[in-house]
């Protein structure tokens, strides 16, 4: 077919009419990245009441690793549908699948450990020094410049931490098992947003499943780690009933992990980390007003620290 001359010389005025309604359309729409930080302090918020099932299984007779084991399991379980359709596309990736999911799936599972072995101020707070990695794999391995504002977020996000930390009396440095599983998870976090990032074609669902078996394959393999791990001795009717809350706990713990993953595929690592930080802010309250541990004036403008850090971050474009 010849084109006619409306083809081979459009319309101009019909021309600028349609880049006027494109970019209206474009400006209407949220960008994604945006959309994408959002929905990721939101995410950390949840992250920050994560610590509540921890205790409440380990409360239950599941130490240890075991609480997370059960979490775990329960998450596969229940994606186990949606992963059946992906099944074909998950066998072609399981390598770049593999990659990510071994250091997410190795930060889950060692934050979630780290929280029965010591405070849960001092676990979110250690494990929140991953926007120091998070910053340096950026620079090193996507060529990301250090600006202003992303140094402005991280002295603002930094600082609240040593704010908090100062009025916990100690130096920021790990004084016991739990501490060195908190921060050792911030590392493991920052490497794995860095292949989520890189990896960003694979489906979210393909993504959360790797996150959570990651966390369920190395729980089990720490039970031989940290030693003294048996069986929990927990009653017939006791294991129903942690059963029946294993299930409810995915309910919680899948949109958690998708309000994670999905924007870290979207973010780099070092504005994944400084997002993140909201966790911090509702972690610090929910354990000061349900599990008694402290929270004054210091931790108020620690908190307020890192919210201004999270939102330099959004506002930094």
């Amino acid at each position: 077919m010849i084109p006619g001359p409306a083809t081979l010389y459009p319309d101009p005025v019909t021309t600028s009419k349609r880049s006027e309604s494109k970019a209206k359309m474009s400006l209407s729409q949220p960008d994604n990245s945006t959309r994408a930080s959002i929905i990721l302090v939101m995410g950390g918020a949840l992250w920050g009441l994560y610590w509540i099932p921890v205790r409440f299984f380990y409360d239950h007779g599941l130490t240890g690793p075991w609480s997370g084991i059960v979490m775990y399991c329960a998450a596969l379980i229940a994606l186990f549908p949606f992963i059946w359709a992906d099944r074909y596309m998950l066998a072609r990736q399981w390598r770049d699948l593999m990659l990510s999911g071994m250091f997410t799936g190795a930060a889950f599972s060692l934050y979630s450990i780290s929280l029965v072995y010591t405070d849960v101020v001092r676990s979110i707070l250690l494990f929140y020094l991953t926007p120091i990695w998070g910053t340096l794999l950026g620079v090193v391995f996507l060529k990301e410049r250090l600006s202003l504002m992303r140094l402005a977020g991280l002295i603002c996000g930094l600082g609240g931490l040593f704010v908090v930390l100062g009025g916990a009396g100690f130096v920021p440095w790990p004084q016991n098992l739990g501490d060195w599983l908190a921060l050792a998870s911030g590392i493991c976090w920052a490497l794995g947003t860095l292949g989520l990032y890189k990896t960003g074609s694979i489906t979210i669902t393909g993504q959360v499943f790797a996150f959570v078996l990651g966390a369920l394959l190395l729980s089990l393999v720490s039970l031989l780690a940290l030693g003294g791990q048996a069986l929990p001795n927990v009653t017939r009717e006791g294991a129903v009933r942690i059963a029946g809350y294993a299930v409810l706990s995915a309910v919680y713990i899948l949109p958690m992990i998708y309000m994670t993953i999905w924007p870290a595929t979207k973010l780099s690592p070092a504005k994944v980390g400084l997002l993140l930080m909201s966790e911090v802010v509702v972690g610090i309250a929910s354990a000061a007003a349900l599990s008694g541990e402290p929270f004054g004036l210091r931790e108020f403008l620690g908190a307020t620290l890192i919210v201004s850090a999270a939102a330099l971050e959004i506002l930094r474009k």
